[in-house]
């Protein structure tokens, strides 16, 4: 897949296929095209030339309207600074795609403390975002992101914000439970010990994507 940005190619050729419950990282310097691509995997931008496929259906191929659906019901996303909001409290931050999807709020909040249970957040699950510190705050983003048993979470510098010990805490409970649900995650860094904890590694350099190690069969 191609992006252009104007005369600028953003990302030249990308190629790159995820199973089932694989961890694939993607790295590279500022500006390379990294968060890019993730966008265009994810059904944000666009793709100016080839195509993004989802279990074989066309990404280019859908409506607005059926794109916002796959990213609520199918997607999930992690950022760096978690983004969440702050007039809600933490189950409620958690509970939201699946608020979102019509579900009722009791059964929304139960399934939102399970998962906020497995990250080590039930004591919280009442404060505000206000309340909790960074790290904590990022778990409430991954739980966010897989309440809903997403097929891919879409991860962009997801502890890019934290201490080195706080970013090993949050992307060993990110990575467990991601796996634990045969949740597949595309998973844009700057740092390399977090790539290291991928299934797939790829580089990114000026726009080009390349495989650099894989550990799946």
């Amino acid at each position: 897949m191609d992006l252009r940005y104007g005369s600028s190619l953003a990302v030249k050729e990308a190629d790159i296929a995820l199973r089932r419950g694989e961890i694939a990282a993607i790295t590279g310097p500022s500006g390379s095209g990294k968060s890019s691509l993730l966008y265009c995997l994810a059904g944000v931008l666009p793709v100016s030339g080839g195509e993004v496929l989802f279990e074989r259906t066309n990404l280019g191929d859908l409506s607005d309207e059926e794109l916002s659906l796959l990213r609520r019901d199918r997607f999930g996303f992690v950022f760096q600074y978690g983004e969440l909001l702050p007039e809600l409290t933490v189950e409620e931050n958690a509970a939201l795609p699946l608020r979102l999807a019509g579900q009722r709020k009791a059964q929304a909040l139960a399934t939102a403390g399970e998962v906020l249970g497995r990250l080590g957040l039930r004591e919280l699950r009442k404060r505000r975002p206000s309340q909790v510190s960074g790290g904590q705050s990022q778990r409430v983003a991954v739980a966010r992101a897989l309440v809903h048993r997403p097929a891919v979470v879409f991860a962009d510098e997801p502890t890019g914000s934290l201490d080195s010990v706080g970013a090993q805490v949050v992307l060993a409970e990110f990575l467990a439970l991601a796996r634990s649900q045969g949740t597949a995650v595309v998973l844009v860094t700057h740092d390399t010990n977090v790539a290291a904890q991928a299934d797939t590694r790829y580089t990114m350099i000026d726009g080009v994507l390349t495989l650099q190690g894989r550990s799946v069969s």
